[in-house]
């Protein structure tokens, strides 16, 4: 039976920013969901899992010894080996593997011009040709349309080994998984259960937490009440020894005065002894305050002042062909999208979805007023992102990381001197949240949700509909779909209708 055992795990990109650990914990047969903010170390953790990455502190533990680790990344661009032997196997496995996931080894000849989901099918199905014992996926399902998705989760429900699946698609989770792990607050905690049972429990902790935080406070408050009292008793207590050294009558008697003067002076001390009681009190209910760290994946609604957009039509293609390298994908395309309207492109992978919103974002006349956001964000855009970022001034560069942050992800972390690390969530959440600032006309959206854990799946999906400007928009989530967008176009056999 296939194990991995975590003993002090830790990883840190510095010494005093640790990005989790160190944990301990044990994992056995069955798929685990792993869930956590963007940025919070979700594909770092599948690299230790896999052993492509040394923790910083401890150790990870695979056995039996020798056992097969398949580990399939997020991203698709690449080719490699194993694809290729896949295509070239003639036995059994490898050909129920292809016909499940749907899969043509002449396709491999052309894998450039293969859409990411076609892709990602082969990057799946020669990892599960391995026959691992320990299958670790980093969002498997991102560019597979309803048909593709649904013939993964055939596949993996035949796998028996241990799995780590990191998904935003709240019913692949639900459906694969039997247990939860969460990367939250630096740490990696195992959850019962699936992932909205999980959810359920660790809510139900952050409420009662929350509750336990305010009675604590309830009890500062109590606390400084009595102290203020304490200090207004000993401040008129004071006053008393004093008035009574200044006011004493030349017919008081010795004994009577001495007696007034010490009265009141133990009435000084006794109040003084309760204001420092009290003090301490205030200083115990402080401390006995639990701390209760701002949530990442809580927070505001994302809003950007808008100017619209002049002309009433923003794309108009009227094109007898186009193509994707030499490769004809669509014919007779007549496509008019208005500034204001909200368009789904639907179709299978490979049917020219991507080529279609590559042709309308080539023939928009203001490429300034527009924002195109790929599948994939190559390196060098997002280094050009954080680029323009930091050479913004002081109050653009607010706007911006206000709407990173109302995404669900700490700004400080766009700032920091090392951004090497930044995750490809992060990386989409700043290029919509630059584009919001900027006021553009049109958003056009190539599966969007890529990359996005689940509270930013719903961030953006209400950035959208309240988005007053142009949206054209490739997706495979409906439910997301049907919220943001109002017409749909079909993609199919070469055609768009």
């Amino acid at each position: 039976m296939p194990v991995l055992s975590l003993h002090g795990v830790g990883v840190a990109w510095e010494a005093a920013a640790p990005l989790f650990g160190p944990l301990s914990l044990t994992l056995e047969r069955g798929f685990y969901g792993l869930v956590g903010a963007n940025g919070a170390g979700k594909t770092t953790f599948l690299s230790v899992l896999a052993g492509e990455l040394e923790p910083t502190t401890g150790k990870v533990l695979r056995s039996p010894p020798g056992c097969v680790v398949a580990h399939c990344p997020q991203r698709v661009e690449r080719s490699s080996a194993e694809l290729a032997l896949l295509a070239a196997r003639e036995d059994g496995l490898a050909g129920e593997l292809r016909g499940r996931l749907g899969l043509e080894p002449q396709e491999l000849e052309r894998w450039e011009t293969l859409s990411p989901g076609e892709r990602k099918r082969w990057q799946l199905a020669a990892a599960l040709a391995l026959q691992p014992d320990i299958l670790l996926l980093d969002e498997p399902t991102n560019h597979l349309d309803a048909e593709a998705r649904a013939r993964l989760l055939s596949a993996l429900g035949r796998f028996r080994g241990l799995g780590v699946l990191v998904s935003h698609d709240r019913s692949v989770l639900d459906t694969l998984t039997t247990a939860t792990l969460r990367i939250h607050q630096r740490t990696v905690t195992l959850w019962p259960g699936r992932y909205s049972e999980a959810r359920r429990l660790w809510e139900q902790e952050r409420t009662s937490q929350q509750a336990e935080h305010a009675a604590a406070r309830e009890r500062v408050r109590v606390a400084e009440a009595q102290l203020d009292a304490a200090r207004r008793i000993q401040a008129a207590a004071s006053r008393n020894v004093s008035a009574g050294a200044r006011m004493k009558n030349r017919h008081d008697s010795d004994a009577r005065g001495i007696l007034a003067s010490t009265k009141a002076q133990w009435a000084a001390s006794k109040a003084g002894r309760i204001t420092s009681a009290a003090r301490t009190q205030v200083r115990r209910a402080e401390a006995a305050v639990p701390h209760v760290e701002r949530d990442a994946t809580l927070g505001g609604r994302i809003f950007a002042n808008y100017e619209r957009a002049h002309g009433a039509v923003l794309f108009h293609l009227d094109a007898e062909v186009l193509h994707r390298g030499d490769h004809a994908v669509l014919r007779e395309v007549r496509v008019t999208i208005g500034r204001e309207e909200r368009v789904r492109l639907e179709g299978a992978n490979g049917a020219g979805k991507t080529t279609l919103l590559e042709a309308l974002v080539a023939s928009f006349g203001r490429p300034e007023r527009l924002l195109y956001l790929p599948q994939e964000l190559s390196a060098e855009a997002i280094s050009l992102a954080l680029q323009r970022l930091r050479g913004l001034g002081r109050e653009a560069k607010g706007g911006v990381l206000s709407l990173f942050a109302a995404l669900g992800s700490e700004p400080e972390r766009l700032l920091a001197t090392d951004v090497s690390h930044i995750s490809p969530g992060e990386a989409r959440k700043l290029v919509l949240a630059e584009a919001l600032s900027q006021q553009v006309w049109a958003l056009v959206l190539d599966e969007p949700t890529n990359h996005l854990d689940l509270p930013s799946v719903e961030r953006l999906e209400a950035a959208l509909v309240e988005y007053p400007g142009a949206v054209v928009l490739v997706t495979h989530d409906d439910t997301f779909a049907s919220r943001v967008t109002t017409r749909s176009l079909r993609v199919e056999g070469g055609t768009v209708g």
